[in-house]
């Protein structure tokens, strides 16, 4: 599979590492150079210098060939927008985009777009650690 990552901060580096190591073609792109050494020698895929809401960027970045992108830089809005772009000019099939705000993820959920708030999901996991009887 093609995949596309916006963004190599700690969640984008990680998701690249393991689609790489799964042996899938998988494109990095952020605006700072320095984020790609998150990526580790093992990392076999491509990395691209450039913003995940600049329609030129993502074509570098192989956008018209993904077949999934993720969308994980740390700004929800710059997020929001890159899913919206990938999704809706180039098609891109699978899109989902990290959005910390969870009022925020719901609104865009409703919007069609497919959100993952780590902000909800550590939450969840933690009061389920909590409420778990020994």
């Amino acid at each position: 599979m093609q995949a596309l990552i916006v963004g190599c901060g700690r969640v984008g580096s990680e998701l690249a590492q393991i689609l790489s190591a799964g042996g899938h073609n998988v494109v990095v792109l952020d605006k700072n150079e320095s984020s790609f050494k998150r990526l580790g020698d093992s990392f076999n895929g491509a990395t691209i210098l450039g913003n995940g809401i600049d329609t030129e960027s993502l074509k570098l970045a192989g956008v018209e060939r993904a077949a999934a992108a993720a969308v994980v830089t740390n700004g929800d809005n710059t997020n929001l927008m890159s899913a919206q772009i990938i999704k809706k000019i180039f098609g891109v099939p699978r899109v989902v985009a990290r959005v910390y705000d969870p009022r925020r993820a719901a609104l865009y959920r409703q919007f069609g777009l497919e959100i993952i708030s780590g902000t909800t999901l550590v939450a969840s996991l933690m009061r389920d650690v909590i409420m778990e009887k020994k």
